[in-house]
């Protein structure tokens, strides 16, 4: 299995020993977004969902989301995260919101998962807090944007993701 760095010569699952790398400052930043009726995104944008404001709850929940990472993806290491950001675009036209996640730690691995789970879990809250007025909304595009740190240093998306 070579290349991927979970497992072990015999293919075995494992924890990757950080232990001998060198803490440095890490970043990281992903995004994506829902898309939902447009009786939805009014009730998004203005505020006057039923269970209140949408946006507000889901920031919370991305950030809640990025510190417990570790106890949802099973082979993650529990960092000490110095910042999370959560932020929402609202696309009228398209009916839809984009969220942009940033983690930042400093310590010997990166935090990409952090900010991969923010964008999730803030957009897994919109769908949970909208539902009742509109289960057929599609949370799409979820994807790494960039990310700084470490021995592999600076990388970025493509402009357009893979399809």
């Amino acid at each position: 299995m070579s290349g991927f760095t979970h497992f072990d010569a015999q293919g075995q699952a494992h924890m990757v020993d950080v232990g001998a790398k060198p803490a440095t400052h890490r970043t990281a930043r992903a995004s994506g977004r829902i898309v939902m009726q447009p009786a939805t995104f009014a009730l998004v944008r203005e505020g006057t969902a039923s269970k209140g404001d949408v946006l507000g709850v889901a920031r919370i929940a991305g950030i809640q989301g990025a510190k417990k990472t570790s106890e949802l993806i099973p082979l993650c290491h529990p960092l000490a995260l110095t910042r999370v950001s959560v932020e929402f675009e609202l696309d009228g036209p398209g009916n839809a919101v984009t969220c942009t996640a940033t983690a930042e730690t400093v310590g010997p691995t990166g935090v990409e998962m952090e900010a991969l789970t923010a964008v999730q879990v803030a957009l897994l809250t919109i769908y949970d807090m909208c539902k009742a007025v509109d289960r057929g909304m599609v949370i799409e595009g979820v994807r790494l944007l960039e990310k700084s740190g470490g021995k592999s240093g600076e990388w970025k998306a493509p402009a357009q993701p893979p399809r």
